[in-house]
């Protein structure tokens, strides 16, 4: 039986390699070059193209090659077998340390002497006052940072689409919550997996919500933000900063107007970068278990999108 690498965009001779050596005498082949569709049982996918997987009529099983699995679900041709993602137990540590730079670059104000450098201003200040931070989304990443900022002494709340409970997080729910989670907040935190509950739940009327000068940094999915939105609350001053890590397209089209806002923070999708050994041993461990017959690690559910 065959495994299918459909991982469009990407060099994929390491992670052929490396899977060759951790499951031997095991066909892998890269797609679009499957010689045997009929035999292909596992497919390892990410961002695949519509309809790649349809024709692979005895497929068992899909495993993410990341995890987010929104462009999988987003396939409407997804053939109804079980899907797992990659749960790195290192990610919330990846990202707890990104956020805590951000946070630290917006708090000694070092977005502000950035603009000072390029013209030529010796102007000094003092840190900003920061002492609110609400985080949008608590599942492992979210309630890792919320947990993080809350032990650091910053008054942290949080919401969920269910309910949650979390040792000092003031934790809100559902539709009713969300503004009043992020009323107070300095800072928030989008951590929100992307479904079709969240796709751009992030617009005018959330950012008008928010106290004036509160700081946004995006690291969860770019369709959670309606852009023109984000845009218009940096232009009035409702955010006066915003750092941006994930985007509806990415790489960033280059004419998109984010690159030149002086407002907004970049960076390419670095906040939590998965181990490829924890994705090869994933990987292996449950085409193996799949193989037998038994339920993969990290299974997904469809309904809920995540």
């Amino acid at each position: 039986m065959t495994i299918a690498l459909i991982i469009p965009d990407r060099k994929l001779d390491d992670l052929h390699q490396r899977l060759s050596l951790a499951l031997p005498g095991t066909d892998i082949e890269i797609w679009p070059a499957i010689t045997e569709p009929d035999k292909v049982e596992f497919a390892v996918v990410w961002k695949q193209p519509k309809d790649s997987l349809a024709n692979l009529r005895s497929l068992k099983a899909i495993q993410c090659f990341g995890a987010g699995v929104d462009a999988i679900l987003a396939d409407t041709s997804l053939p109804a077998v079980p899907i797992a993602r990659i749960v790195d137990n290192s990610l919330s540590q990846t990202m707890v340390r990104y956020l805590d730079g951000v946070v630290s670059h917006y708090r000694l104000r070092l977005d502000q002497f950035k603009q000072q450098q390029q013209q030529t201003l010796w102007q000094p200040k003092g840190p900003r006052r920061l002492s609110n931070i609400c985080v949008l989304g608590l599942g492992e990443l979210g309630a890792a940072a919320a947990q993080h900022f809350s032990m650091l002494g910053y008054r942290v709340s949080g919401w969920a689409r269910t309910a949650k409970q979390l040792n000092n997080i003031d934790s809100y729910y559902g539709a009713a919550g969300l503004s009043a989670a992020a009323a107070n907040a300095d800072i928030v935190i989008c951590l929100l997996p992307l479904t079709p509950a969240t796709e751009n739940l992030l617009t005018d009327a959330f950012f008008n919500q928010l106290k004036a000068g509160a700081i946004f940094i995006n690291v969860a999915r770019g369709a959670l933000v309606d852009d023109r939105a984000l845009l218009q609350a940096l232009d009035s001053g409702k955010l006066q900063a915003a750092c941006l890590d994930v985007f509806r397209q990415e790489p960033l089209p280059e004419t998109h107007p984010f690159w030149q806002h002086p407002a907004i923070l970049i960076t390419p999708h670095v906040s939590a970068v998965t181990s490829v050994t924890a994705v090869i041993e994933q990987i292996a461990n449950n085409y193996q278990r799949s193989q037998r017959g038994e339920p993969m690690l990290n299974l997904v559910n469809v309904e809920r999108g995540y």
